[in-house]
């Protein structure tokens, strides 16, 4: 059989796997590309893209129900009522899905990426077989090889979804597809991913549960700005119930099914729902790669092991993405991906600064960070100083009549009490995923409150409020 030569073949086309693709083929390499489903992966499919879709969908019931506030009526006696038509909001969400994967073909293409369809496995001498869904197979060789398949939703036992997606019981992959508003949904998990999906329904008009089994929800944020997630939430009706097992469910003749769990006290309780959302993270998905003939090593949590570089133990054999043990998202996936390609082409690139990578989280109210919380950056023994200031204060919230937020700033203390470097900056409220960048690049600059507090924020902004907590590190401030 003739083997095709590539400079570099990826296997897995999300963004770890495309932007490697695309990344090489800027800089003049051959470039074959392995996908089995649609371009674009967990990210575009099945996961960031559709997810925001439909929490602007929400965005927009949310203002909707507020218009009147703002002067907008409808001649509703009773103030502004909407009607959520999720059939039409899943449909522009495919919209915009698909619009962005046949954009991706397109652009691939044009960059001569040779993409091929089907599942492909890594054998010895970085030869790639190919799997086409028409039965047959075919071979390419690639100088150097960048693996990218990316990660699945981790179930519960007796938890798993139903077959087509029709059940009662949904991973994120399910609960992307529905056509309607379950009246009442359950999240198991209260992670990024769990709050972003309980934000949404509970905007949408469900009613909404959250069951967490560690004692907080969004474990590992900086407790001032959990803190502000919970107090939301809870103004939406959320109801969040931490410490908690789920035991199993029994479904119903109406399609729904009752949930039960246990209280942490002992005792169990139930809960009748019409949908159960199982977010409890993602798995590596290393299970069709093959790798037999090589020693490409994976880890008892299946992980595939790397070094610093997403090297593998295989020579020019690299992995990237959700497939190794690194943050997961979508925008390191890109990272790791110019950094594999960088390493190959012998550019001596740096390595990802994982500790800083900013971190967004599309709830309502936001959350993005980049840096260590103020518990951490103690715990690394660090002697800091911290500022916070709200967003009620801040006067292009007010006109937005978005109040509910804050802006946290984390430095370490120079010997003679003042601030010094920047090394956390954690942000929760209106469009804080869009205002991180100045924080994030000031964490990974390595920036002092001096440096930074000389930045001119535009007026009004929502970005002002970054300025004015490090500004009141300096000992003096404007606003405080």
């Amino acid at each position: 059989m003739e083997q095709q030569q590539f400079d570099l073949v990826v296997i897995g086309g999300g963004p770890g796997g495309y932007g490697a693709a695309l990344y090489a083929s800027s800089a003049g390499m051959q470039v074959a590309l392995v996908e089995k489903g649609a371009l674009g992966g967990t990210c575009l499919n099945r996961g960031c893209i559709p997810a925001k879709a439909f929490l602007e969908t929400a965005a927009v019931n949310r203002h909707v129900q507020h218009a009147a506030e703002f002067g907008i009526e409808t001649g509703a006696p009773s103030g502004v009522s909407s009607t959520v038509n999720f059939g039409v909001a899943q449909a522009r969400k495919q919209k915009i899905v698909d619009g962005i994967v046949k954009g991706l073909g397109s652009f691939m293409k044009s960059k001569k990426i040779t993409i091929l369809d089907g599942i492909g496995t890594l054998g010895a001498n970085r030869t790639v077989t190919v799997a086409h869904p028409d039965g047959s197979t075919s071979t390419v060789v690639g100088a150097h090889v960048v693996i990218a398949t990316g990660s699945v939703p981790r179930t519960i036992p007796g938890f798993e979804p139903s077959p087509g997606g029709l059940g009662p019981v949904m991973t994120s992959d399910e609960v992307l597809m529905l056509d309607r508003v379950p009246q009442r949904v359950v999240v198991i998990g209260g992670g990024a991913i769990g709050c972003e999906f309980a934000s949404t329904f509970a905007d949408l008009g469900a009613q909404v549960t959250i069951l967490e089994g560690l004692p907080k929800i969004l474990p590992g944020l900086d407790s001032d700005v959990a803190n502000v997630v919970v107090r939301s939430f809870k103004k939406k009706n959320i109801d969040i119930k931490t410490g908690v097992k789920v035991l199993g469910h029994t479904p119903n003749e109406q399609g729904g099914t009752t949930v039960h769990f246990g209280d942490g006290d002992g005792g169990a309780q139930d809960l009748q729902v019409d949908a159960v959302v199982v977010s409890i993270g993602r798995r590596p998905f290393a299970d069709q790669l093959g790798l037999q003939d090589t020693v490409v090593s994976v880890s008892e949590r299946g992980f595939v092991e790397v070094d610093p570089y997403c090297l593998t133990a295989e020579p020019g054999v690299y992995a990237i993405g959700d497939l190794i043990n690194t943050p997961a998202l979508a925008h390191v996936g890109y990272a790791e991906a110019i950094l594999a390609v960088k390493h190959m082409l012998g550019e001596s690139p740096m390595p990802v600064a994982y500790d800083k990578v900013p971190w967004a989280i599309y709830c309502h109210p936001e959350v993005a960070f980049a840096g260590p919380s103020e518990e951490a950056a103690r715990e690394a023994g660090h002697d800091v100083v911290v500022a916070k200031h709200q967003f009620r204060a801040n006067s292009r919230a007010q006109i937005l009549g978005e109040l509910d937020g804050l802006v946290k700033v984390i430095a370490k203390k120079n010997a003679d009490g003042t601030a010094g470097q920047l090394l956390g900056v954690h942000m929760v409220g209106p469009w804080v995923t869009e205002q991180l960048s100045g924080g994030y690049l000031a964490v990974n600059w390595e920036a002092t409150v001096a440096e930074v507090a000389e930045f001119i924020q535009p007026h009004p902004s929502l970005t002002e409020l970054f300025g004015e907590t490090v500004l009141s590190l300096t000992g003096r401030s404007l606003n405080a």
